[in-house]
């Protein structure tokens, strides 16, 4: 059972998601908040697999409530939940810590999925506007003088693997594609996170973006097959 605090300013949305991540489909709402600045709280109280939280509220929003989680607890595990067209936001969010993010009026399914590949410790995009969020790097560039030191600490492989992440690839098409085993390529991405210092596959996402290791528009490789 996946234990879940639910954000959100709107009853509403919070009685949808209810809906959504029932006990009956292997999820346990704990907790609920109404803005950032009460689940601050409200985490530190039930600590949760996962948190589900929105964008725009009043008080503290999705965004600076995201970054005060994780400074309190770098374990904690985020799910922005938004609308489309909100690129920078998203952005933004990513790099407070967020491990992924997927839009309200996503199926429910996928919500779910979103929710448990978070609580699992992996990150989840939304494809809808995966490519137009992580665009947003391109233009906000980040300053990390570090940053050109832990990437040539990775092998020829790894930087081939972290390139088919940051291009979306799953573990099994990056295998497919680079013509390895599937547990060979998850030794690889334990390695690429421990000598990056990132947290989870969205993080590895967003340093592949920031430092030029992926680019806008490239075309992601289509698997072997």
């Amino acid at each position: 059972m996946i234990s879940v605090v639910l954000v959100d300013d709107q009853e509403l949305a919070r009685a949808g998601l209810r809906t959504i991540l029932r006990q009956p489909y292997g999820f346990d709402v704990v907790g609920e908040a109404a803005d950032g600045q009460a689940a601050l709280a409200e985490v530190a109280r039930a600590r949760p697999d996962a948190v589900v939280m929105d964008i725009r509220m009043p008080r503290m929003d999705g965004v600076e409530a995201t970054r005060a989680l994780l400074a309190a607890d770098p374990a904690a595990r985020v799910l922005v939940l938004t609308t489309f067209g909100e690129d920078a936001v998203l952005a933004a969010a990513l790099r407070a810590g967020a491990s992924g993010f997927c839009l309200k009026d996503a199926p429910a399914e996928d919500i779910q999925r979103a929710v448990r590949a978070v609580a699992a410790g992996d990150g989840w995009l939304d494809p809808a506007v995966c490519g137009r969020v992580l665009r947003r790097y391109r233009t906000d560039p980040v300053t990390d003088p570090d940053a050109a030191r832990r990437l040539g600490e990775l092998t020829s492989r790894e930087l081939d693997v972290l390139k088919l992440i940051g291009r979306g690839l799953t573990n099994a098409e990056i295998a497919r594609h680079l013509v390895l085993g599937e547990g060979t390529i998850k030794t690889h991405v334990g390695r690429i996170f421990l000598k990056l210092a990132v947290r989870d596959r969205a993080a590895a996402v967003v340093f592949a973006f920031d430092h030029g290791v992926v680019l806008p528009g490239e075309p992601s490789p289509m698997p072997e097959v």
